[in-house]
């Protein structure tokens, strides 16, 4: 009977990357996708790497600045070993704040200013009716960078099982021994479920993860140099791609796992785009399309290991899965093999639900 020693539940960007990172440590390595490696939460994601406390709650903050930081080297070593493009782009990001918190917005844009004229950085953007400020972020194509560490996965003798739902944590003498899925069983010494927004729905522990829907479109801009910089407002955010495509998102929505676009939603994000770049109304629209993100009751991941030895949880990155997908290979790592972690990951415990 084969069997590994990790067995990864979910091959989106979070647990493709942690298999990497315990393959390069030695671990034999299965992920078992309960559909297509990659084509859930991070195929739908807009691929902005956020570090701004504007945004970021406060107990995420340090692991998403270290992930930020170490985003060229990880995505550097997917591009080499995969033979696939990322497009990470480094050209920063111009925010216009919502206004709802005035005097914060106001102390951090003395600290954030924009590097010269609205105008000279990016002359498409219309007038803004409020200050800009300037972040020092990085983007990247999800898709491409999720195409990318199931590659290199492979290429690591990372096995596979996709189109295979798990539907229970085998449980034996108190320690998780495997996985069931709707097709038979895996044997593995330890478990990590990295299941996004199904996480919760896997036995015996019922985290409350739940999908958090996202709709975005996709504009093919009348010219690749029309919008250098990432741009969020608090009506849309744009992400210009380094070939020509640009991403307009997104909707944050409870409805369930519905994955439907609605055209009035749609509608409305295209709307946004215009009142921020009027040229994009010579854009062709490309696609538009809806993800479900892991939601937490406290906006938090899930990070550590659960109540039953052997079993381990990185789920629930909410927006932040793509951003968060190297730190968090980093510290489970460690922790699937019994070492301190660099951070406390005391806020991120599954024991405190």
């Amino acid at each position: 009977m084969k069997t590994w020693d990790v067995i990864i539940i979910g091959g989106g960007i979070i647990g493709l990357s942690l298999a990497i990172a315990l393959r390069k440590r030695g671990a034999t390595v299965l992920v078992v996708e309960r559909g297509e490696p990659g084509r859930e939460a991070s195929y739908a994601a807009g691929g902005m790497l956020v570090d701004c406390p504007l945004e970021t709650p406060p107990a995420l903050q340090l692991l998403a600045t270290a992930s930020a930081r170490m985003y060229p080297e990880f995505a550097y070593e997917l591009e080499i070993e995969s033979g696939t493009r990322v497009d990470l782009r480094d050209c920063g990001t111009i925010l216009f704040p919502s206004g709802e918190h005035a005097e914060r917005d106001a102390a951090f844009a003395a600290n954030h200013p924009l590097p010269g004229l609205l105008k000279e950085l990016d002359p498409a953007l219309a007038d803004p009716h409020s200050p800009a400020l300037y972040l020092k972020e990085r983007s990247v194509d999800p898709r491409a960078i999720t195409a990318a560490a199931w590659k290199t996965a492979k290429q690591r003798s990372v096995d596979f099982s996709s189109g295979d739902e798990v539907t229970a944590v085998t449980v034996a003498d108190g320690r998780a021994t495997g996985v069931k899925t709707t097709k038979t069983a895996f044997h593995g010494a330890k478990v990590v479920n990295c299941a996004g927004a199904w996480s919760g729905q896997i036995a015996p522990h019922a985290f409350p993860t739940r999908p958090v829907k996202g709709q975005m479109l996709c504009l093919a801009m009348p010219s690749r140099a029309l919008l250098k910089h990432v741009v969020r407002s608090p009506e849309a955010y744009l992400i210009p791609r380094s070939d020509g495509r640009l991403l307009v998102g997104a909707t944050v929505e409870e409805a369930g796992f519905d994955k439907r676009t609605d055209i009035a939603t749609i509608q409305r994000l295209h709307r946004a785009a215009l009142a921020l770049i009027p040229e994009l109304r010579h854009a062709k629209i490309l696609e538009d399309w809806a993800g479900l993100r892991p939601g937490t009751p406290d906006a938090l991941p899930i990070l550590g290991e659960t109540s039953t030895p052997g079993y381990y949880v990185a789920t629930g990155h909410f927006r932040d899965g793509i951003l968060l997908a190297p730190i968090t290979a980093e510290v489970m790592t460690a922790v699937i093999e019994g070492r301190n972690p660099e951070f406390d990951l005391t806020a991120f415990s599954p024991s405190r639900f």
